[in-house]
């Protein structure tokens, strides 16, 4: 029978990651290791479902933050199953109808940058929809609303 534990290299392998990636999920709490005689990181086979969890969830658009809320959620931290995938994923399906909203607009508004070419930090509608930074006075301006 294969060792219950995989090493980080062996954990970074298996998902697909860098084994800098294992080390700042860890360190974020969204993954726990157990450590070695020699110090070294050992982590349970489930691991890597884990890690699925967490990328598929970052493809979806969510911060660590969020990923770490939803897995908060997770009976005794557990590994996640598809019935939890689909309970949490239900909740973010507004956020990217929100989102593919946001990118049909910025699609939009550049094809009619495109043809206007001003690029005014001042007035453009990329960089400053309806104006409504003037207000704050001059300096850096926000891509997102």
């Amino acid at each position: 029978m294969p060792d219950a534990h995989l090493s980080i290299g062996d954990v970074a392998a298996r998902a697909g990651v860098a084994t800098s990636a294992v080390r700042y999920y860890e360190s974020r709490g969204l993954l726990r290791a157990q450590r070695s005689s020699g110090n070294q990181r050992r982590y349970p086979r489930s691991v890597l479902r884990r890690v699925a969890f967490i990328r598929a969830a970052q493809a979806v658009g969510l911060s660590l933050e969020e990923i770490g809320a939803a897995m908060d959620t997770l009976p005794l931290g557990r590994t996640p199953t598809k019935a939890d995938w689909h309970r949490l994923s239900r909740g973010w399906r507004s956020r990217l109808d929100h989102q593919i909203s946001r990118l049909e607009r910025l699609r939009d508004d550049l094809d009619g940058c495109i043809g206007c070419g001003c690029l005014s930090l001042r007035s453009c509608a990329l960089y400053n929809p309806h104006d409504t930074l003037s207000a704050q006075g001059p300096g850096a301006v926000r891509l997102e609303p």
